[in-house]
């Protein structure tokens, strides 16, 4: 697992590389808890891919974070539960949702996306409901701030880099040895 910080600036710094067998609540909260014995004094927006526990945790060690989920990890979370032959008019309509200009039109056409895909998929539209205060973070800031926190890409790119590194390695001895090939690329 690995955090990625970005600075007012702009500046990405690899904050933190975790090698961890289970995920949860507790991991979380000694990883957000490490970063803060570390130096992270705050964290203004965590763009996080919905790891459960991650929220909370997050909020328990720094809590003025707004929490953004990744809108792409949502989508396809999303599509996992649509007919393939109603996929493209699903995510034309679902597309006016993430891609509005305000959240107050977001609002509206996620009512209107219910409206004409509730009865048939009840539970993608039950996902982005039950998450919206988690997913619309981002209409609170500018286009410009909007296009790094509504998705973790970065944080994939750099996951795609460690990939590079790691996918001709069959195993690694020691946790160790796995941090320090990541520390290294």
């Amino acid at each position: 697992y690995t955090a990625l910080g970005v600075d007012i600036s702009g500046r990405k710094d690899l904050l933190g590389l975790w090698v961890g067998q289970a995920e949860g609540s507790h991991f979380w909260l000694n990883v957000m808890t490490e970063l803060k014995n570390r130096g992270v004094s705050d964290i203004l927006i965590a763009g996080i891919d919905g790891l459960k526990g991650f929220p909370e945790a997050i909020n328990t060690v720094f809590p003025k974070t707004e929490i953004q989920l990744c809108v792409i990890h949502v989508i396809r979370n999303t599509l996992r539960y649509i007919s393939w032959k109603d996929s493209k008019a699903f995510m034309k309509d679902l597309k006016k949702v993430y891609a509005a200009s305000t959240e107050e039109s977001a609002v509206m056409e996620l009512e209107n996306l219910e409206s004409v895909w509730g009865k048939k998929y009840p539970l993608p539209v039950k996902i982005w409901r039950q998450n919206w205060p988690l997913i619309s973070t981002y209409f609170k800031y500018p286009d410009e701030i909007r296009r790094m926190i509504y998705t973790t890409n970065a944080v994939e790119a750099l996951h795609r880099q460690f990939r590079k590194v790691t996918k001709s390695k069959t195993i690694f001895p020691t946790d160790d040895s796995l941090k320090k090939m990541l520390f290294l690329a």
